[in-house]
């Protein structure tokens, strides 16, 4: 195996090679398992996230992970529990305080979110067994991902997903237009308190992998992607999911040879992606008004 000067491993010119030395070690195997489950849980979650517009409910949801991991540590159990616990207490508080569409409550969610994060670093402190401090928690890693935590994070995400099959068409109708929803008789709050539920649990997920500051990017920036490539909810969904596996998968290959955090590459593979969807949309943009010109001209000289 070679070693780059960082002493991480590094490429050859026998990818194959690579690719294989790579998959021989099992904590490998576990973080590229562990993160297929995440990437399709986020991007199906954060599906329904940047439809319904409940970016600011992901970011706080995702601040919360980490004090809730700290303080798991810090009480001698395994962060996962910290994880799922907090994600999903703080979902359901927002949803008591519908913090998407009142003022109050987003002041009130907001200030909750400083306090939170302060305690977070607290209890890293406190727990000196963190040796890396809060840098793993904040912007992971995929060292020592077991296998028990892979049943979990399956398990998990096969009920978040079995919900959301149940629930998408009523919820993707409310979130398209949810006065008429209503008008014909959809549970719009149950759905969206389930929806804010279903983002704890997503979030608790991929916090164990992308970190709490980062996960809203994997959230969000593959299903934002997906949408501004195409209308149709189907094929966005699909293309969310496809990206988000991507970028999880193309991170942990750029973590595992290099010394630098996995969130980190994940979110830049992820954002790239978006930035290209974005120049994609402007360049049929221009190239149509172009196209158009011509016929518009020819029909106001007639």
């Amino acid at each position: 195996m070679l070693l780059a000067e960082t002493g991480a491993p590094a490429w050859s010119w026998n990818l194959l090679a690579d690719v294989q030395e790579m998959w021989s070690y099992p904590f490998m195997v576990n973080a590229f398992r562990a993160g297929a489950v995440v990437a399709v849980v986020s991007a199906v979650v954060g599906w329904f996230v940047v439809l319904r517009r409940q970016t600011f409910a992901a970011h706080t949801v995702s601040v919360v992970a980490f004090p809730g991991a700290a303080g798991a540590l810090l009480l001698g159990v395994s962060a996962v529990y910290g994880y799922f616990t907090l994600c999903v207490a703080a979902a359901l508080v927002l949803a008591a305080l519908r913090a998407d569409g009142d003022h109050e409550g987003s002041a009130l969610a907001g200030t909750v979110q400083a306090f939170l994060l302060a305690s977070g670093f607290l209890f890293t402190a406190l727990f000196r067994g963190l040796l890396e401090g809060p840098q793993t928690i904040l912007f992971g890693t995929f060292l020592g991902i077991t296998s028990a935590q892979v049943t979990l994070l399956t398990v998990v995400g096969a009920l978040v997903l079995a919900m959301l099959a149940v629930i998408g068409r009523p919820l993707l109708f409310a979130s398209v237009d949810p006065a008429v929803a209503a008008g014909r008789g959809v549970p719009v709050r149950a759905l969206s308190v389930g929806s804010l539920v279903l983002l704890g649990a997503a979030t608790a997920e991929a916090s164990q992998i992308t970190g709490t500051l980062l996960v809203f990017a994997l959230m969000v920036i593959p299903a934002a992607t997906a949408q501004v490539l195409t209308a149709r909810p189907a094929l966005s969904l699909a293309l969310a999911v496809l990206l988000a596996f991507a970028a999880t998968w193309l991170g942990l290959t750029a973590a595992y040879y290099s010394p630098y955090p996995l969130g980190f590459f994940v979110t830049t593979i992820a954002f790239a992606g978006y930035l290209l969807a974005l120049g994609r949309r402007s360049l049929r943009e221009v190239l149509g008004r172009r196209g158009t010109a011509p016929a518009a001209v020819r029909e106001v000289t007639a």
